[in-house]
């Protein structure tokens, strides 16, 4: 009953920014969970392709690359998983981008990237993808959407990234607004607000000599892993969360409950992008 209550069998997947760090993991996590396909996209076609190369241990994985923050990439990846799938079971809005300055050097289009990439892009994505969405919802089954928020949209960060701070504190209101308009199709929405884990946007962090006192400032005092983001996607995609919709999980380690008052670290300005 519990193998059952958490598998993803005969369900069909998309992952934005499926090709490293946070995205890749909840790929290989819906894989392990029994999921019969999972497609990852991602901005750079030769990326994309060998991490689908790499999942493929794991079961079918498609390599779909596409640039999500602008309409005809948003299509592409339409039209390619309407022409290879009859129905999309869950979505998994991950592509993201962060940018970090001093207040007083806070360029306009690193703002633009990071709302365009964070904010928009899953929007508009899941707009072009509820027919295949629809298709798969069933009564005590519906379709999934995922949406990857951040701890830094709950509390104010240690550093100077105030578009991104700001873009995943829409990402959870976005989410928790789709719940309640897409609950009637059968579809059901939820966020996860993901603390430290490493990735290529957060090597700064670990290349920084005060990493262990960031450490030292998680409760549970470690970064997250594999199993902490893929076993919170895997619920949110299985049965067992059939009844969940419009929730928002922090996956920190505690993070979401500690005290606010964290000195600021200023960083260089830079950006990146986990699309």
């Amino acid at each position: 009953m519990i193998e059952e209550l958490f598998s993803l069998k005969g369900k069909v997947a998309l992952v934005t920014g499926g090709s490293r760090g946070i995205g890749f993991h909840i790929a290989r996590g819906l894989l392990e969970a029994g999921a019969t396909r999972v497609y990852i996209s991602a901005r750079k076609a030769e990326a994309c392709d060998a991490a689908a190369e790499q999942l493929k241990v794991y079961g079918e994985c498609v390599s779909i690359p596409a640039d999500v923050t602008n309409a005809a990439g948003r299509d592409h990846l339409a039209t390619q998983l309407t022409d290879r799938e009859p129905a999309l079971h869950v979505l998994v809005n991950n592509a993201g981008a962060t940018w970090g300055a001093p207040l007083g050097e806070y360029p306009e289009d690193g703002v633009d990237k990071v709302l365009s990439t964070n904010v928009k892009a899953p929007l508009l994505l899941t707009q072009a993808l509820l027919p295949l969405l629809r298709a798969a919802a069933r009564p005590n089954d519906p379709a999934r959407v995922i949406n990857l928020g951040s701890v830094d949209g709950l509390s104010i960060p240690r550093t100077e990234n105030y578009a991104y701070s700001a873009s995943k504190a829409a990402v959870h209101h976005l989410t928790r607004h789709l719940a309640a308009n897409l609950a009637a199709d059968g579809i059901t929405v939820n966020a996860i607000a993901p603390g430290l884990f490493h990735s290529k946007m957060t090597n700064y962090v670990f290349e920084a000599p005060d990493i262990e006192r960031v450490r030292a400032s998680i409760p549970l005092g470690r970064e997250g892993g594999y199993e902490d983001i893929a076993g919170a996607v895997i619920y949110l995609a299985s049965r067992a969360a059939a009844w969940v919709t419009g929730a928002l999980i922090p996956v920190s380690g505690g993070t979401s409950t500690a005290s606010p008052a964290r000195p600021r670290t200023t960083i260089a300005a830079k950006e990146e992008a986990n699309a």
